[in-house]
């Protein structure tokens, strides 16, 4: 449940060319169950619908207990061995991810609560 110091983050991954399967079979195999063992909530996680989007992007919202957890949490994850050899591995034939857009955001008093 959401309290008053409660982050949420939109994150937007833009794929490599070509490489949007192996980026999703990495989150699905791997990275959601790191994110629980370092305490990184997941709300939802998309695909657009139209291209050019539809070929190269990950959207996907955390939950965070507030901004430094979201620090902490992150650096927990970061540095986890079992993470740098999945994507190390996953990265073997070159990266999967051009470039990551992070926004943290608060819920607005008339917005219906989340979770």
């Amino acid at each position: 449940m959401p309290t008053a110091t409660t982050v949420f983050e939109l994150r937007v991954y833009h794929a490599a060319q070509g490489k949007l399967p192996e980026l999703l079979a990495r989150f699905r195999d791997h990275t959601i169950k790191l994110f629980e063992k370092h305490g990184i909530k997941s709300v939802a996680y998309w695909t657009p619908v139209d291209e050019p989007e539809k070929s190269n992007t990950l959207i996907y919202m955390l939950q965070h207990p507030s901004r430094e957890a979201a620090a902490a949490n992150w650096k927990s994850f970061q540095d986890d061995p079992e993470w740098k050899s999945v994507k190390e591995k996953s990265e073997a034939n070159g990266k999967l991810v051009d470039k990551i857009e992070s926004t943290y955001l608060t819920l607005t008093d008339f917005s219906p609560r989340l979770l």
